[in-house]
Order: structure tokens, then sequence, then C-alpha cells
């Protein structure tokens, strides 16, 4: 009798190891994460999704890009974005607190606060650098470049150097300009598509790790 009733808990056991758990992603961003200019589905969030999958990741992405915000729209809504399912997050915003010139020593301190509201959830958080333009003087683009890689460094976050990397692959910086929409700001499909193949491997690993 014992054996016959040992048996069936050890399958079920197996099979529960065998099934990995879906992971959850919440995509924090703006227009860039949103899929501004696009179709649904050429969009940035949709496109990394279809890849993720592909490579057999079991992952459901929120979308919550909201064209226009900066580091403090960010820092304002992650507290309901974080809501009770979601097991890991993508952060990429930065990129209209260049358009505006804010202070990069504002613009860190929105994303730590970001940051910190995600670990104390027991949110995993992929952290996309964003680079600034040279316009704004040498100072300037130094402070703002070494937000993310210190915020990451110091608070154990997943990085990716930049959201753009992709399109500039080739080594060659007007090369993206073929995969820009026409206000020279925010990726064609084509473009996306190159994001998603440079950004894509730092979210698997994301995926990964949350369900270790």
């Amino acid at each position: 009798m014992l054996r016959k009733v040992l048996m069936p808990v050890v399958f079920v056991c197996c099979g529960f190891a065998a099934t990995a758990e879906q992971v959850v992603i919440a995509a924090l961003g703006d227009s860039l994460t949103q899929g501004y200019g696009l179709p649904e589905q050429d969009g940035f969030v949709p496109q990394l999704d279809r890849w993720l999958r592909a490579q057999g990741a079991e992952v459901r992405l929120i979308n919550a890009g909201v064209s226009g915000d900066t580091t403090a729209g960010g820092a304002a809504r992650v507290d309901w974005t974080l809501t009770p399912d979601v097991d890991a997050m993508i952060v990429a915003l930065g990129g209209n607190d260049l358009l505006r010139g804010i202070d990069p020593a504002v613009s860190r301190t929105n994303l730590e606060a970001i940051v910190q509201t995600a670990e104390a959830s027991g949110v995993d958080v992929l952290l996309i650098g964003m680079q600034a333009p040279g316009n704004y003087g040498a100072e300037y683009k130094a402070a703002f470049d070494a937000i993310y890689p210190e915020l990451a460094a110091a608070y154990g976050t997943a990085y990716a150097p930049g959201f753009f990397t992709g399109l500039t692959a080739e080594g060659d910086p007007d090369a993206a300009r073929r995969y820009m929409q026409s206000d020279g700001i925010h990726p064609n499909a084509e473009g996306v598509i190159l994001i998603v193949e440079s950004l894509g491997p730092y979210v698997l690993e994301l995926v990964n790790a949350t369900q270790k």
C-alpha cells in the first residue's frame, strides 16, 4: 500500500518542476515603449513579446509606456504599475528629460526612486541606459550618461547600455536614420526589430533570473 501512495505523489511533483512559471514583466517607459506612430503589433512591447516567445520564454508583457512621460512621471506611477502579479520591470525612461534639458541630478533622483520602489516590492529590474546629446555640453552629458550604470551597480539591477544600440550596430551612427520615423526621434517598424534583437537577450536574462 505504501508504494501505491508514494508513486502518484512523486509524479505530481516532477510535473510541477518541469513546468516553468509565466513571468509577468511591466515595461515602464515613454513613447518609445508605448509604440508611438506605429500599428500596435509593430510597437516595442508586442515585438519584444514575440521575440521572447520565439526563444521559448514563458512571459506576459505589460505595456506601461506613456508618450511624453519623463522620469518624474515614471516615478509618480510606478507604485500602481507594480501590481501584485508583476514579477519584473523594464525601465526605459529619460529621453523626454533630455528633450527638456532637465537637470541630470533630478533625473537620477527619479530613476532611483523607481528602482527603490521595485526593490521594496521584490521586483527584478532591467535598467535601459540613455545617452545625452552633446549640445548640452560635456559636463551635462557626462553627468546624465553616468546615471544608469551607476544606479545599476548600486542596486544590483540588470543593465542594458542603450535603447538605440541596435540601430548603430554596424558602427555607423548615420545608419540609424533609415530606421527612424519622419520625426527623427521614434523608430519605425524595421528599427524596432533591430532594437528588440539588441535588447531581447537582456530581457531574456531578466526572465531567467526571475524564474530562479
